[in-house]
């Protein structure tokens, strides 16, 4: 049984596992299998005020999620795949527990090879990054085996950039966005796509 087997059997039974990503390494879990999600804030000492984002493996399951605008369709097509997380609006009748608020929802399709094959075979995952809350994320599968001990299922795919996604909300009023947290992508590279639609 390969690495991506061993993940996928993991989520299907609701526990934990370690994946790379474009940015940093990630705690995974299938939100739709009860009790999933409690577990990785559990693990991670998250508070569940704290939403939890979910990646995707590609643009048309985000929109299954979420309900996409004319900047969040932008948005995605000029940095997914990439380190860019989008919240939008949830679509009706999605109610999986990430925490936080349950009317809306952070999406992001990463831009890594191993991580894309796995959302594709495993659906949409709700990730977040590799540490415990508050501490600094894991960048390799060996640095979130020292963090998280050996019996974490790892998918290893060699070492990741180390910088957070930009996490962006389309939630409030305006035209405009909310930054929630600077990444990789920057401010005035977000504002070039919004001015592209005036």
């Amino acid at each position: 049984m390969t690495e991506l087997d061993e993940a996928l059997v993991a989520l299907r039974a609701g526990q934990v596992i370690a994946l790379p990503t474009d940015t940093v390494y990630g705690l995974a879990v299938d939100p739709r299998v009860e009790g999933a999600t409690a577990e990785l804030f559990r693990l991670k000492g998250r508070p569940d005020t704290l939403a939890l984002p979910v990646l995707v493996g590609d643009v048309a399951d985000a929109w299954l999620l979420g309900v996409p605008d004319r900047r969040a369709v932008a948005l995605a097509a000029r940095h997914w795949p990439g380190a860019l997380t989008i919240v939008v609006l949830r679509q009706p009748g999605v109610g999986l527990d990430l925490g936080g608020d349950p009317l809306t929802i952070g999406l992001r399709c990463p831009a890594h090879p191993l991580a894309r094959r796995l959302l594709t075979a495993a659906g949409p995952l709700a990730v977040t990054s590799a540490n415990e809350h508050g501490g600094q994320p894991c960048r390799s599968a060996e640095e979130v085996r020292r963090a998280f001990g050996i019996l974490l299922p790892v998918l290893d795919g060699g070492p990741s950039s180390g910088e957070p996604s930009t996490v962006v909300s389309l939630t409030g009023d305006g035209a405009g966005v909310d930054v929630v947290r600077q990444g990789s992508i920057s401010i005035g590279e977000i504002n070039e796509v919004l001015a592209s639609l005036e």
